[in-house]
């Protein structure tokens, strides 16, 4: 059986190959992103697996239909970017890896709060200078704060344990409460009023999408703290902007992912000229950090997402239940 990997880099193909030899699998690496105009290079495979930011729109759906594609293969939890109508009108199933390491991700976000609160990017900036002005580098204690904690699957219930460990008062929200967390669960528009940081770990939908706008963001105490490390959509960056503007509105942004980071993130544009004025600017506020979609990449993260892609393909290719399926209810 031969896999086309789509949007592939070296650390892929350090975790990928020992285990398709070990399933008498054949791996073929692409480094172009799956569109439309690239699905054909799928032909020689079985199955394609594919990325966060591949475009899995019906109009590639349709053209993997044209060369007997078997399935595709999500090397992520996320599916936002894949039309599983279309998958299911031309019966290519779908399978993810819904939960390779959510405490990769929930001690990254963690991390990137603690590191716009006490100004570590800017402190680490300085030092490598010698300046050893700590002047416009005070944070604030965490405990006793209020995290909003936003979705608890797997990956916010890891968050919500990182931040009780903190010492924080934990309050969150999800359309489908898990009654066995010992957890308060709140409205949003109490968890944006009363909130000092908040986490976004919910999927990106029709719902959830810009899920912190103007009039969210109006709601916000002011000096918040916002870290989002699931999806871009989830704020609206032009909004985000305007409030950035506002001289202390904001205490902080941690963004592991943006909205428009589809032909941006895991490249080097280190040479280029960036024409994305949104992004340009974030960058240029002091009490923001950006990070490119990183927040799941540890080296138990990567082995899980191999293993559970390569057994999904067994699955799939053996006739066995296809646990981790995505379908249209």
């Amino acid at each position: 059986m031969k896999i086309v990997f789509f949007s592939s880099k070296p650390y892929d193909e350090i975790w990928f190959t020992p285990l398709c030899d070990d399933y008498g699998y054949t791996p073929i690496y692409l480094t172009s992103k799956l569109t439309p105009d690239t699905a054909a290079l799928s032909q020689k495979g079985d199955l394609v697996c594919a990325f966060v930011n591949d475009d899995l729109s019906e109009e590639t759906v349709a053209e993997l239909a044209k060369y007997n594609i078997q399935g595709i293969l999500m090397r992520c939890a996320g599916f936002n970017n894949v039309d599983i109508r279309a998958c299911q009108k031309y019966n290519i199933p779908v399978l993810r890896v819904p939960g390779y390491s959510p405490q990769a991700v929930a001690e990254f976000a963690m991390g990137l709060y603690l590191c716009v609160n006490r100004r570590i990017h800017k402190a680490y900036a300085r030092t490598r200078d010698f300046n050893m002005n700590i002047n416009g580098l005070m944070g604030r204690d965490i405990h006793g704060c209020t995290a909003g904690i936003i979705g608890t699957g797997k990956i916010g219930q890891a968050m919500i344990k990182i931040c009780k460990g903190f010492d924080m008062n934990v309050i969150a929200y999800d359309p489908y409460p898990n009654n066995s967390l010992d957890i308060k669960y709140v409205d949003l528009d109490y968890l944006f009023r009363t909130s000092d940081f908040i986490s976004l770990h919910c999927p990106l939908t029709n719902e959830t999408k810009y899920i912190i706008d103007e009039a969210a963001l109006s709601k916000m105490r002011k000096g918040i703290f916002i870290v989002n490390t699931s999806r871009g959509q989830l704020i609206k960056t032009d909004a985000l902007l305007e409030a950035l503007l506002t001289p202390g509105r904001i205490g902080g942004v941690g963004l592991d992912v943006y909205e428009e980071e589809s032909d941006l993130y895991y490249e080097d544009k280190s040479s280029e000229i960036i024409e994305d004025e949104k992004l340009a600017r974030l960058i240029t506020f002091p009490n923001v950090i950006l990070t490119s979609h990183q927040g799941y990449f540890t080296r138990e993260a990567m082995q899980a997402i191999a293993i559970e892609t390569l057994e999904n393909a067994y699955a799939l290719f053996n006739s066995l239940p296809l646990t981790n399926q995505i379908t249209v209810p």
